[in-house]
């Protein structure tokens, strides 16, 4: 075939790919309706996981796996959508980490709440002014992300999802990199790019601030006293800044880990994660009994994290990660024994080990 012939044929293809997306968003209003008839949850990671891996084993063409994930994210964000006006609260402002975050999971077409805080984010969803909420965990260079956790503990809110983002951060200014005095940058982002700092500004002040995208702002508006930023090339294009170094991160495989929080857990998928809080008694050896119900019953422990409880000095409430879900028998009587050594043990939820 010469060129016009495959564009052509092309064409014919796109028509088809139209007509029968349009079949599959009357099928996804009708589901829609018997959701909300039922009182079921509109947003079902499972399936949509479970969607996904059919998917990519069903792939024998040239798409890799990447490529079918992101069309399939804004085929399925569309379909929200079209079930109901699906919001989702973020730490923002606009152009995060937080924010890409939350479109790589629900696409383009759902609506976006910017919270200024993470306490704001869990608070949106609790009085149902958002549907869901994202919020980062941890990253793989400067671990948890303490602020989160800590909310946990009083909230009612559970995990339902999970996200892995690659983050690369870049070095941006308006002005050449001989004049810059000043970096601004969120402290998760200095930390990540500790040694490059010290190898290209040793001398510059280093101002934390709450976001990228304001380092980004604050980047742009003190150009004339030798400011630049650190953070992603989104923040940089939204203000007009140039990237005058892309990819400065300590570890190239530098990768954030957010959650997803909403009001229900997501039932099992056969490949799936459970995180849950716990506070042991004073005594000696709490812990290491407390833990011993996982080895019992032999249960992986992928994380674990302690924080002061807030509520008496010397008191310390335990974060985990583990494989599986809460309705597998093995782990639920794991749970079960854990709690006769514990003044506490809750349930932050179970949903799909996903490594999108």
């Amino acid at each position: 075939m010469n060129l016009d012939d495959i564009r052509k044929h092309i064409d014919e293809i796109d028509g088809q790919l139209l007509d029968l997306l349009s079949d599959r968003a009357d099928l996804v209003h009708q589901v829609g309706e018997v959701k909300k008839r039922d009182g079921l949850q509109i947003y079902a990671p499972e399936r949509e996981e479970a969607l996904l891996r059919r998917l990519i084993e069903r792939n024998k063409g040239r798409l890799p796996e990447k490529s079918i994930r992101a069309i399939y994210r804004e085929i399925m964000s569309a379909a929200l959508a079209l079930e109901d006006d699906l919001k989702i609260a973020y730490l923002g402002p606009e152009g995060t980490w937080t924010h890409q975050a939350a479109i790589k999971k629900f696409g383009h077409s759902v609506a976006y709440s910017s919270q200024p805080n993470f306490a704001e984010v869990f608070d949106q969803v609790t009085r149902r002014q958002a549907d869901y909420g994202v919020v980062p965990i941890e990253n793989s260079t400067e671990g948890a992300v303490s602020h989160t956790l800590d909310l946990f503990v009083d909230s009612p809110l559970q995990i339902c999802a999970q996200i892995l983002l690659r983050i690369e951060n870049g070095l941006m200014a308006s002005i050449p990199r001989e004049q810059i005095k000043t970096l601004y940058s969120h402290p998760q982002v200095f930390g990540q790019c500790r040694n490059w700092i010290l190898r290209n500004f040793p001398e510059a002040d280093l101002v934390e601030v709450s976001s990228t995208t304001r380092a980004a702002q604050l980047a742009r508006d003190n150009a004339a006293q030798g400011a630049a930023a650190l953070g992603g090339a989104l923040a940089a294009e939204m203000n007009g800044l140039t990237m005058l170094e892309s990819s400065i991160q300590d570890r190239a495989t530098n990768t954030t880990r957010f959650l997803v929080i909403g009001e229900k857990t997501c039932p099992p998928t056969g490949k799936d994660r459970t995180s849950i809080l716990f506070a042991i008694h004073d005594r000696p050896g709490s812990l290491v009994r407390a833990l011993q119900a996982f080895d019992q019953f032999q249960i992986n422990m992928s994380k674990i994290e302690s924080r002061p409880s807030k509520r008496k000095d010397w008191e310390y409430v335990f974060y985990v990660d583990l494989s599986g879900h809460c309705d597998d028998l093995e782990l639920k009587k794991a749970i079960e024994e854990l709690e006769k050594h514990c003044s506490m043990v809750k349930l932050l939820g179970s949903y799909p080990d996903a490594g999108e």
